[in-house]
């Protein structure tokens, strides 16, 4: 059992999950931390929350964020599911480092998981240590608050803390456990793991629970779970169109990686694109591109046709119909696909309507981009200064496109310098640039100097605010000999 100094502590959680689905989980503890040091918390989320900052400051954050101390009412659980990992299905898999502490409404009224990652073994360990090093919960942390702030919805960190003892992986590095928020951890694959075993019932039960939480409009829908995948697939598209318009790469979208809440979810490999390729992937496991950025929409759709299979049985007591209502859903997903990625796509250049040959202007750009081996993200941030001296001077890559835009822009009867405002809204100035991140990551863990950390933190919050002296994060890493690669940190 874990000690605990800190007695009758109570931060107003209201565990749902642990209450509505017995069978679900396993009730569980984590490791006890040796010597746990808060290494940063978000005293902003915390506020969102509804927690006071001044409880959770200093040692008694470390004691609380480390699992040494449990809130009284927590009611801390291993999450099981199972997945398609690289196509292959898993039928268990599980929490296998994770920890939900329990579920805390905030104040806007939404429910939001509150978990520990990196806390130690659990029943789904899979023979793992259920530990985490520094550099995995440090990249999640800076990833997801970046992502955060360019307006994707993703899971969040709250705080993360060193463990005070080494995890060995190819050599010993500092522990550290992450606090996770998300507005639940149900993935495809927690839908997957019922519905393998002929658990019918288990699987409305689920899936009830889902629609109570997420999705409560189509409560009274006379075919409700027809409805839930709809609306779920309809988030994941937003969701992937999203990620595009940004460059993103989540490197490993496991049926398990997926979350109904539509959220982004398991920070791994993920990495940001420098140079435009639709098959830049980075992560060492993803040996063939499966998971490369221009897969990323059809992926997103086969991990949906894997999740249509699971509600086959609550959809349709005719089978023959519940398969042919689904299948239809399933087709739908690269029109709504596409419907997200132009309103994202049309954004990102500018434009506020709709023409008909946006997609060519779009497309065509994306091709010189490619053939001029175009950064991504310096590419469609310098289309603020083109709109507003209609030049191409500074910029060769776009000079063959430019004109057809700035024609298509004049359709659009604003002003250029309403245009360039708009445009420095949408198209970030700073990304977590890989070798920054690196950069940060190594010299916290081999050096013990987070300041590198702190300051890229800093930038990546306020990705649109350029400023002088920020110059460094501007810039994709020098061209390298050897290709970028990322790993998953378990």
């Amino acid at each position: 059992m874990n000690d605990t100094p800190i007695t009758g502590l109570r931060l107003g959680f209201d565990n749902s999950y642990a209450a509505s689905l017995d069978g679900f989980y396993t009730p569980w503890e984590a490791d006890r931390a040796p010597n746990p040091t808060l290494i940063h918390f978000n005293k902003k989320l915390a506020l969102d929350l509804g927690l006071d900052p001044n409880v959770l400051a200093a040692e008694r954050g470390a004691a609380i964020f480390s699992g040494n101390v449990i809130p009284t009412d927590a009611s801390p659980i291993a999450q099981v599911y199972a997945g398609h990992q690289f196509g292959a299905f898993s039928p268990q898999l599980g929490d296998g480092r994770a920890l939900l502490l329990g579920e805390l409404v905030d104040t806007k009224g939404t429910r939001r998981d509150i978990q520990l990652k990196g806390s130690g073994r659990t029943p789904y360990s899979r023979g793992g240590d259920g530990k985490a090093a520094m550099g995995p919960v440090l990249r999640e942390y800076l990833i997801a608050e970046a992502m955060h702030a360019l307006g994707v919805p993703t899971t969040r960190a709250l705080a993360a803390v060193t463990t005070g003892e080494l995890i060995y992986r190819e050599k010993p590095l500092p522990g550290a456990i992450l606090t996770r928020v998300a507005k639940s951890h149900i993935r495809v694959g927690t839908f997957q793991f019922f519905a393998a075993r002929g658990e019918h019932d288990r699987v409305r039960q689920l899936a009830d629970y889902v629609i109570q939480r997420h999705y409560p409009g189509i409560t009274t829908n006379p075919e409700p779970y027809l409805e839930l995948f709809r609306a779920i697939a309809d988030r994941q598209a937003k969701l992937i169109a999203k990620w595009m318009g940004i460059g993103f790469i989540h490197g490993v979208m496991n049926t398990d990686n997926m979350a109904i809440s539509g959220e982004t979810i398991d920070y791994g490999p993920c990495a940001f694109m420098d140079t435009f390729a639709p098959n830049t992937f980075f992560s060492s496991i993803d040996s063939h591109g499966r998971y490369a950025y221009g897969a990323q929409p059809s992926i997103a759709q086969w991990n949906l046709t894997r999740f249509a299979e699971t509600l086959i049985s609550i959809v349709d007591g005719d089978q023959d119909k519940a398969v042919g209502k689904l299948t239809e859903e399933v087709k739908n997903f690269r029109t709504t696909y596409m419907d997200y990625w132009l309103q994202e796509m049309r954004g990102k250049l500018g434009l506020q309507t709709e023409q008909s040959g946006d997609l060519d202007l779009i497309t065509d750009l994306f091709q010189l981009m490619a053939d001029q081996k175009a950064d991504f993200t310096s590419t469609f941030r310098s289309l603020a200064n083109l709109a507003a001296d209609n030049t191409a001077d500074e910029n060769t890559v776009l000079t063959p496109w430019l004109p057809r835009w700035l024609q298509r822009l004049s359709v659009e009867g604003r002003n250029p310098s309403e245009i360039t405002k708009y445009l420095l809204e949408v198209n970030p100035a700073y990304i977590p640039r890989n070798h920054k991140v690196e950069e940060a990551l190594e010299k916290a863990t081999n050096e013990n100097d987070l300041v590198p950390f702190f300051n890229l933190l800093d930038v990546v919050t306020e990705p649109y605010n350029e400023k002088p002296n920020l110059k460094a994060y501007l810039e994709p890493a020098p061209p390298e000999t050897a290709p970028y690669r990322t790993f998953c940190g378990t």
